[in-house]
């Protein structure tokens, strides 16, 4: 609809779901989602927190209520009244004879560089090479020279004292690629990594094999979640909490009251089970990553279109 009220007419460019086709879809995913939330809206009432599950809710700004909601994704459009008919970023089309709602990519016009840093952002980490031989130390930087009441999760016990920390660190070396997990590492740490990341220097280091990187799926997707659609949403929430899982193992935490068997990474058998699942995991997330960075690249041209913008070529993925 525009700032007069008009409705905008389209024809042919958008599929159109019936009212019982996206409600049995709406309330699959809030059935979906529940089974994920329930713990910590659980634990929030009580002013509890979960060093595994709250995690996602508590790094990244997307709460409950937002991943419950529902979003068909760009290019489709829904009929009928919908809870979606009063979100800002959806408009009224006419698409034959009746109206529908559809999100509306003119919104994103003041937002279009941070989207397109994004978009490529993805792109160039899927196509480079997954480094596979950090084996999780950093989380272990970031407990480096610290006392059990120092650490960022004070209320876990650390599952070794400071020194074999200390110890493990230095003969396992540490090259951790992902800014927002370096930013974290005590200052002690900070000269012991191979680099020295940077959020202007992210979409350079980025890479498939980084956990952080994995779970970063989420917090783009979400970001997006009108124009990407939650179905994608979803899976890269479902990826990002099975990594964290890891993250946590092969951290020097002892989780064993939660039922979280440590990965010992300060031993061979450690550092091969950390790798093996560090795959696992990549292979799930590259196609995840493929799909997201294909949907903002499709929001990205239909934006340029509105807009008039000259078109920038941007390599497939």
């Amino acid at each position: 609809m525009t700032e007069n009220g008009e409705v905008t007419v389209v024809a042919g460019s958008l599929l159109v779901l019936e009212e019982d086709e996206w409600a049995s879809r709406t309330a699959a995913h809030a059935a979906k989602v529940d089974t994920w939330t329930a713990g910590r809206l659980e634990r929030a009432s009580r002013g509890r927190s979960h060093p595994v599950d709250d995690f996602l809710f508590e790094y990244y700004p997307t709460r409950p209520g937002h991943l419950r909601r529902w979003h068909p994704g760009f290019g489709v459009a829904l009929a009928g009244e919908t809870p979606l008919t009063s979100d800002p970023a959806y408009t009224t089309v006419e698409v034959g004879s009746r109206t529908a709602i559809t999100v509306d990519v003119a919104r994103l016009a003041r937002r279009r560089d941070g989207l397109a840093w994004i978009e490529g952002l993805l792109r160039q980490t899927h196509a480079r090479p997954g480094r596979f031989g950090c084996f999780g130390m950093h989380e272990w930087a970031m407990v480096y020279g610290l006392d059990q009441d120092e650490v960022r999760h004070e209320s876990w016990p650390l599952r070794l004292d400071a020194q074999a920390i200390r110890e493990t660190v230095d003969q396992t070396g540490v090259r951790c690629t992902h800014f927002d997990a370096f930013r974290f590492f005590t200052p002690e740490a900070v000269p012991l990594n191979e680099m020295v990341p940077t959020r202007e220097t992210q979409p350079d280091l980025d890479q498939p094999g980084c956990l952080h990187a994995s779970m970063d799926l989420y917090k783009w997707s979400a970001k997006y979640a009108p124009y990407v659609g939650s179905d994608l949403v979803a899976d890269c929430f479902a990826l990002a909490r099975d990594t964290r899982r890891l993250d946590m193992e092969a951290a020097p935490y002892d989780l064993s009251s939660l039922g979280y068997a440590p990965v010992r990474v300060e031993t061979p058998d450690g550092r091969s089970d950390y790798v093996r699942r560090q795959h696992a995991l990549t292979d799930r997330a590259q196609p995840l990553r493929q799909r997201l960075a294909h949907s903002l690249a499709t929001t990205l041209t239909a934006l340029d279109e509105h807009s008039g913008r000259e078109l920038l070529p941007r390599s497939s993925v």
